[in-house]
């Protein structure tokens, strides 16, 4: 295992150097947060009275990206004075790790050209700006090699297009008739770099997927044994003071035919739109040929109530002000495992590989974490830098910090399993 984070990070040494790169914050939304919450308060009160309840998965998405208040839609959440911070955020290592663990895997493939990396929810596009500069060391870039990025967010994309791009991206106005994409720039190292909302719009080239906290955003239903069987918490209206609040369905949902027989567990949540986005992409990686890597806080299927709200990186109540906090719930990665390996009958593709999870904290470590820390402290000169740099170490890899509640997950086609036998993927054995 040594040997395996020397061999990494030798390429890290020898490609991408000594350079420091520190993190600036500057957030600035472009709404009002209360006007926000006022609004879609307003309007989920509408289609309550109307049709009456609303399942968690719909009040998730009408608050995260509602077209004109949605949580995600109009201003910058991410960093130190946004609702919470991500690990690109925090130290240029894991950008640079997860860069080298790409192109490992990418060689191991044999290096097929043309590819794209595809990343779906790129936040302010810092693990895609560390990625590309660390491919660039490695003379990846040009005509053979794209970026993809998913994201439904204006605002957002146009955070990532100043971080990946020196010049204004076209707009869709602009595209070729019958483009999948809706925005589409060239990056700092010559690549181009496309925006689309849905992964089932990618081009059908061999892809390097990366997801990074992107499932926890997901919508989800939250499900409980009750009785008379499994029922559905849905979210009504207390017509004493307006107020939301949870409450049991009368009857079965659609969403409890998303639980499993042998459910053990009296409740549960479910997202039938992670299963359909990690089948798409496990489809794709057979049909196509690439790898997935999936980076969340999440679980094996043994946790029930996560479902929350995130405001000024503190727990928020999540129905109260809606538009003006986070909603999140727990990755089930065994839900996710599952839908990489049972394609329908009527899909033409097979069962993925299957790596992890494993531990954030262990990911790092094996692939040389450590290293990179020591080699970036030898050549600081600045004692505030290196203060900085093994606090976000601790960060990243203390089990009470990020290093035990963020999960890795791989996924490869079946074509490979004899050579993953001999040369299983770094950081997860």
């Amino acid at each position: 295992m040594q040997s395996c984070s020397r061999r990494l990070m030798t390429y890290l040494s020898q490609k991408i150097g000594f350079a420091i790169h520190r993190r600036y914050f500057c957030d600035k939304a472009k709404t009002t947060l209360k006007g926000n919450a006022n609004i879609l308060l307003k309007q989920i009160e509408a289609r309550i009275l109307a049709a009456g309840p609303i399942t968690v998965a719909e009040y998730m998405k009408e608050v995260l990206t509602n077209p004109t208040a949605g949580y995600y839609m109009n201003r910058d959440v991410f960093g130190q004075t946004g609702d919470f911070i991500t690990s690109p955020e925090i130290s240029q290592m894991f950008g640079e790790l997860i860069a080298v663990w790409l192109v490992n895997e990418w060689t191991k493939c044999g290096r097929p050209t043309p590819f794209q990396i595809a990343e779906l929810g790129p936040g302010r596009g810092t693990l895609m700006a560390d990625i590309l500069r660390v491919f660039s060391k490695f003379k990846i870039a040009g005509s053979d090699f794209s970026v993809s990025l998913v994201e439904v967010s204006p605002y957002l994309a146009q955070v990532q297009e100043k971080q990946l791009s020196p010049r204004q991206a076209q707009e869709a106005t602009k595209l070729p008739q019958g483009s999948q994409h809706y925005k589409q720039s060239i990056s700092f190292y010559g690549s181009q770099v496309r925006w689309y909302n849905h992964v089932a719009d990618l081009p059908r080239t061999f892809t390097l997927f990366l997801a990074h906290e992107f499932f926890d955003a997901l919508p989800i239903h939250k499900l409980v044994k009750v009785d008379q069987g499994w029922r559905e918490v849905l979210i009504d209206l207390n017509r004493e003071d307006l107020t939301l609040r949870f409450v049991i369905s009368r009857d079965r949902t659609p969403a409890c035919l998303y639980r499993l027989d042998n459910e053990s567990r009296e409740e549960l949540e479910v997202s039938p739109q992670s299963l359909i986005i990690t089948q798409a992409m496990a489809a794709r990686i057979h049909q196509d040929g690439g790898i997935g890597l999936v980076i969340d806080y999440g679980h094996e299927g043994d946790k029930t109530d996560t479902f929350r709200g995130f405001k000024n990186h503190k727990l928020h109540d999540p129905l109260v002000d809606p538009g003006t906090a986070d909603l999140t719930a727990d990755v089930d990665f065994s839900a996710l495992k599952w839908a990489a390996t049972h394609p329908r009958t009527f899909e033409d593709w097979k069962a993925n590989l299957t790596f992890g999870t494993v531990d954030q904290k262990d990911f790092l470590t094996r692939v040389g974490i450590n290293l990179r820390l020591e080699q970036l402290l030898a050549s600081c000169r600045d004692e505030d830098v290196a203060l900085n740099l093994k606090s976000a170490h601790k960060m990243l890899t203390d089990p009470m910090e990020m290093g035990s509640k963020f999960k890795f997950l791989a996924l490869y086609p079946s074509v490979m399993e004899k050579i993953l036998e001999r040369y299983p993927p770094p950081g997860f054995v």
